[in-house]
């Protein structure tokens, strides 16, 4: 599976920005899809994560109630809508495919994309 993230950019605080993944390469539908982020010094963290059926999604607390998660399994395509952003959101974005249920464990993915600058400020 080939990922390709994209739709990042730069934003005001309060603004909003969606994020896309295309998936291309072997069936999409199977694997468990997670957002992660890593700002500059710091290691790469959990953002968000969605079952392949879209039905399960998990959100970490820093962007809950603001980020929301999808994906299209006939588009071959997961999505994050961010909105309310804040400047602490500015980092690069990547999204992640694993073959069973999704994970916010950044190591048990098997697939990556190359990473969607996101930068937040006025």
């Amino acid at each position: 599976v080939q990922l390709q993230a994209s739709g990042g950019g730069l934003v005001q605080p309060g603004g909003s920005l969606r994020l896309s993944c295309a998936a291309s390469g072997r069936t999409f539908s199977p694997y468990g899809m997670g957002w992660f982020r890593q700002a500059p010094g710091k290691e790469r963290e959990f953002v968000a994560r969605i079952s392949w059926s879209g039905g399960s999604t998990f959100y970490a607390d820093s962007v809950k109630g603001r980020f929301t998660i999808s994906r299209d399994n006939a588009k071959n395509t997961m999505y994050l809508q961010m909105n309310s952003l804040k400047p602490e959101d500015t980092a690069v974005y990547y999204c992640a495919a694993k073959r069973g249920p999704s994970s916010s464990r950044p190591y048990e993915y098997d697939f990556w994309g190359q990473g969607t600058q996101v930068t937040v400020s006025s």
